[in-house]
């Protein structure tokens, strides 16, 4: 071998050395990722419905505190649409690992039962972390109508089966739900009005045209202080701190209704349990601060504790009875 093959001999040693090092040093490195104390790079908090709404206001409030107690990026990514079916379905076919979540919902509890191609289901594709937060609805009137009560609404209803009209944000929303609800419970018929958004049932319940709807509080609240709409009673088991003067519609006769618009995360299935703990504590954590009950409250929710077990408790519980009024009411209305 001459001097010039010895010289790329050895270039060619060095090359092949220095690569083996940079291999080493990259499997070290994933190593010391891999061994690094959960978590250790940004998460990503996944919400079915467009940013702007409850669920996207939520989502962001949360993942702030969370970031700040987790010591990472916690960022929001909205995937909207098929009634929060493409999100769910999205963190349920992601890693496991803790770094993808999902903004559960209302809405999440009644897809098991009103969407008949699901490709997920929680329990077995998806776990229980941490409840959020939670909020009533309002039933409201308007002043024309001569009702005064949840009995005088009943009344009316069953005296005019069909005839009574109620406003709602959308086929199968919690507002539509809640007079489904409501009309299997006190064995009468009311007629469903859909509209595309709870924009535009306001407004038309203000004006006259439709005269009933279950509202979420916080937008039709100055109406109902002002009395420009007449508030019957709030839809959860206790006296709404908002409204505290009206009843709620289980105290106005039908024992036992229960509508609550709630929130909670959610995680793929499998993901480790150490993580899961860690996740459901920091929520827990977060929703503790004088700060995030403040912003909840202002939003009108009120903050929901609780462990992995419970929130799965909770979740499933909702998922039986939103079960049970779509098979009686078939489709959910027309």
């Amino acid at each position: 071998m001459n001097l010039s093959q010895r010289r790329r001999h050895a270039i060619r040693v060095g090359i092949v050395a220095m690569a083996a090092l940079a291999g080493v040093a990259v499997i070290a490195l994933d190593g010391a990722r891999a061994q690094a104390p959960y978590p250790n790079k940004p998460i990503r908090i996944v919400v079915g419905f467009a940013a702007g709404g409850p669920s996207d206001i939520i989502a962001r409030v949360v993942a702030a505190k969370l970031g700040d107690i987790l010591g990472q990026q916690v960022y929001v990514e909205n995937r909207a649409g098929a009634s929060g079916n493409i999100a769910t379905e999205t963190v349920a076919r992601a890693s496991a690992d803790g770094y993808t979540l999902l903004l559960a919902s209302l809405a999440g509890a009644v897809n098991q039962s009103l969407s008949k191609n699901l490709r997920y289901k929680f329990g077995d594709d998806l776990i229980p972390i941490a409840p959020i937060a939670e909020t009533a609805n309002v039933l409201l009137v308007h002043p024309s109508l001569a009702v005064n009560s949840v009995a005088d609404l009943v009344a009316l209803a069953k005296a005019k089966p069909g005839d009574v009209l109620y406003a709602t944000a959308g086929k199968g929303t919690a507002t539509h739900l809640a007079g489904e609800l409501f009309s299997m419970m006190a064995g009468l018929k009311m007629t469903p009005v859909h509209y595309k958004g709870g924009g535009e049932t306001i407004k038309d319940l203000v004006s006259g045209q439709v005269k009933v709807m279950f509202s979420t509080i916080p937008p039709v609240l100055g109406f109902v202080k002002e009395g420009t709409l007449r508030g019957l009673a709030t839809t959860g088991p206790k006296r709404d701190r908002t409204l505290p003067e009206l009843p709620t519609i289980a105290e106005g006769g039908l024992a036992g209704y229960d509508v609550r618009l709630w929130f909670g995360l959610i995680a793929p299935a499998g993901t480790p349990r150490d993580v899961v703990d860690r996740l459901s504590q920091a929520t827990n954590q977060a929703l503790s601060s004088a700060e995030l009950k403040a912003t909840l409250a202002a939003q009108g929710y009120d903050p929901l504790f609780g462990t992995p077990e419970e929130f799965g408790a909770y979740y499933r519980s909702e998922v039986e009875k939103w079960g049970k009024v779509v098979a009686t009411v078939g489709t959910i209305g027309d």
